[in-house]
């Protein structure tokens, strides 16, 4: 195990993928931290977070939550006015 410092922030992010991580949060018996952590890090290194079974899963809640943004959206949001 590693000791590290967390610090509170103020994350602001589109209300279906919020759903979609607390979901699979939720599966993976993972704090919505931990989750987050875990998937920034897999990305610093250039590798993937999930195996095949957890994007089973991914995908699952994608569609009961209705999120269809797609990594090619991602630099091409706006919020609402």
């Amino acid at each position: 195990m590693v000791t590290v410092e967390r610090v509170q922030t103020g994350l602001r992010i589109e209300r279906h993928t919020l759903k979609v991580l607390k979901g699979l949060a939720e599966y993976l018996d993972l704090s919505l931290g931990d989750l987050v952590e875990g998937i920034v890090l897999h990305a610093f290194e250039g590798k993937t977070a999930f195996t095949p079974e957890t994007r089973a899963k991914i995908d699952q809640l994608r569609a009961v939550y209705g999120l269809t943004l797609t990594a090619a959206d991602a630099h091409h949001l706006r919020e609402r006015p």
